[in-house]
């Protein structure tokens, strides 16, 4: 009895950290009434310049986040990043139905001035400073959407360069 070691499992540190944006409670009418489920979105990113999202849907909310979870890493992606991950490399606007989410760069020191949605994506991408604005619908799934239609669409100087077969000296 004395010997007997108790094993434990350990828990490997996890890859990404994740938000849980919203979740709604949403129904189906069917014919005996209303049949009650619950949606979860979920951004996932590694403050490293790699972020994802992901929906679920299911009875109980604990199993909506999860689902949610688990489809966000299937979905991560690499953000371009500068002046060492930073803030973003240039102003872009991305839209998504009648959301459009307008990122800027920001001065060292500015922060991460964006609400909602768009402050955990970017958090979680691993931006520091940088300015947004929400125009047009503020629904959390759009703005999403937006968000990283706005992220996909950075370029750096690097990126440029190599799309016109160019030095980086030669453009600056």
């Amino acid at each position: 009895m004395a010997n007997e070691r108790k094993t434990f499992r350990r828990r490997e540190p996890k890859e990404f950290e994740d938000v849980v944006v919203s979740i709604n409670r949403v129904s189906k009418t069917v014919k005996g009434g209303r049949r009650m489920r619950f949606a979860a979105l979920v951004v996932v990113g590694d403050k490293k310049g790699r972020v994802g999202f992901g929906m679920g849907k299911a009875a109980e909310v604990p199993d909506a986040i999860k689902k949610a979870t688990e489809a966000a890493t299937k979905s991560v992606f690499r953000v371009n990043l500068v002046d060492d991950n930073r803030t973003v490399p240039h102003s872009a606007v991305g839209t998504h139905g009648a959301s459009q989410v307008f990122l800027a760069p920001a001065a060292p020191g500015t922060g991460v001035i964006a609400g909602g949605a768009v402050r955990s994506i970017l958090e979680l991408a691993g931006v520091s400073d940088v300015l947004s604005k929400v125009i047009g619908s503020r629904t959390s799934v759009n703005v999403v959407y937006a968000t990283l239609d706005a992220l996909k669409g950075m370029r750096t100087v690097d990126d440029i360069a190599k799309l016109r077969d160019k030095k980086v000296a030669e453009i600056r």
